[in-house]
């Protein structure tokens, strides 16, 4: 029988992982074929809770491969996975042979010159490659190599009460202006009511990342672009402070214990299409027919739609294996990303592999979940081609916005000076981590 090995965060999750038997060796760094180890085909895998399922299913269709999942701290922006692959790397081994990253931003140090744990798959699983639209995987192409398989696509549209909206008669903004003025509007009409979250480590990437901001801007491995001055940044934080000071915006994050409450008074927001399932059905349990989804929105002056992406988790693979251990890791990283066993029957965010979108999106309407089916699912299938680029760094820019952006408004800052907070916290955390900032 295949044992599944719960590991706590913190101090004792570095050691406990370390000592776990079937993960792969080598010297660290850049391994050579030579230093590569072949365990003979078991494989370790490293999973955050929501994707234990994806293990367990992948046992259940292949119980000839043996098997160690180990659930990990699935904390967006959370250090402990990142400090336990540093351990990893000075000790030349202990290094999963496949994971689900927790936090996008871990491909950065994934890839990078030092670790360069993450295998380049381009020619490793050049069929699997092909059937992601380049758009979706764009955030696993690092220097024209494909370094991770992403689990859904996670663009940003933008969800809506219906039920809210058809009962006092709104109309439905196609803009971000108008959605700023419309959420001023409907916190003053119905005190208590809500219209976006700034709490968690993906509101960067549903108003920076949506309007264009250079955050995450990579010129090279050793260069980033970080401009928080620039019109996209400036436009966002006018947005933001207008609505925060028409008490709109809700300072907690979307995963926050207590931030069901807020959500039942969610009446619109950009989100994650994964929104819909995870958060309003599974974790809020907001009633059937209520939320409803369209198109991301367009900034004033231009033509098409500016969004962002909240995860889309990414899969890797180790480059320290090779042989059966390495075989049996990719047969994983390929079932993960796109057998419909996981990806249409357990997953709750749509596919980012496309050959398996329809017959995931043919659920929602079986599931009859969601108010205007059809439209739903055709904001999620267009979401993916308005979503802005954006890179994942060594520097972690979701928990560099969860410590200075909440903490700020918090203490009585205005948003102004949160973002100004962040943007120079941001520039500190790059440095730090060897980048030249433009």
């Amino acid at each position: 029988m295949k044992t599944q090995r719960i590991l706590a965060a913190g101090a004792g999750f570095v050691v406990a992982a370390l000592a776990l038997a079937g993960c792969s060796g080598g010297t660290g760094g850049e391994a050579t074929a030579d230093a590569q180890t072949d365990s003979g085909g078991k494989i370790t895998v490293w999973v955050d809770p929501p994707r234990v399922p994806a293990a367990e299913a992948f046992q259940e269709a292949y119980p000839d491969i043996e098997i160690d999942v180990v659930q990990i701290d699935g904390t967006v922006g959370g250090k402990t996975v990142k400090q336990s692959f540093a351990n990893f790397d000075s000790a030349g081994s202990g290094w999963p042979d496949a994971i689900f990253f927790p936090s996008n931003d871990d491909i950065g140090w994934a890839t990078n010159s030092t670790s360069d744990y993450a295998a380049d798959l381009t020619d490793l699983l050049p069929e699997v490659i092909e059937g992601y639209d380049p758009a979706v995987l764009s955030f696993c192409d690092i220097d024209g190599k494909i370094r991770c398989l992403r689990n859904d696509a996670a663009p940003d549209v933008f969800w809506y009460n219906k039920a809210f909206f058809d009962a006092n008669g709104y109309t439905l903004p196609t803009t971000w202006e108008e959605y700023g003025e419309l959420a001023v509007t409907i916190a003053a009409e119905h005190p208590g009511k809500i219209s976006g979250f700034l709490g968690d480590a993906y509101a960067v990437n549903r108003y920076l990342q949506g309007s264009g901001c250079p955050t995450n801007d990579r010129v090279s491995e050793t260069e980033a672009h970080i401009d928080m001055s620039d019109p996209t940044c400036v436009r966002a934080t006018e947005l933001l402070d207008q609505m925060y000071v028409g008490d709109a915006l809700s300072t907690q994050g979307i995963f926050d214990g207590d931030a069901a409450e807020a959500g039942a008074n969610l009446v619109m927001s950009p989100g994650a299409v994964w929104w819909g399932n995870y958060l309003f059905r599974d974790t809020w349990k907001i009633p059937a027919g209520e939320m409803s989804a369209v198109a991301p929105l367009v900034w004033e002056g231009e033509s098409e739609p500016s969004t962002g992406n909240e995860g889309g988790g990414l899969w890797g693979v180790s480059s320290h294996i090779t042989g059966k251990q390495l075989e049996n890791a990719l047969t994983f990283a390929t079932f993960v990303a796109t057998d419909p066993r996981w990806q249409v029957d357990l997953s709750t965010g749509l596919p980012g592999y496309g050959p398996v979108q329809d017959a995931w999106l043919a659920k929602i309407e079986s599931d009859a979940y969601f108010a205007e089916i059809p439209a739903v699912q055709q904001a999620f299938k267009d979401a993916a081609s308005a979503v802005n680029p954006y890179s994942y760094m060594l520097y972690d820019t979701g928990s560099v916005w969860t410590e200075t952006v909440s903490p700020t408004l918090i203490s009585g800052g205005t948003v102004e000076e949160a973002i100004a907070a962040f943007g120079e916290e941001l520039v500190n955390q790059a440095k730090s981590v060897g980048y030249t900032v433009q």
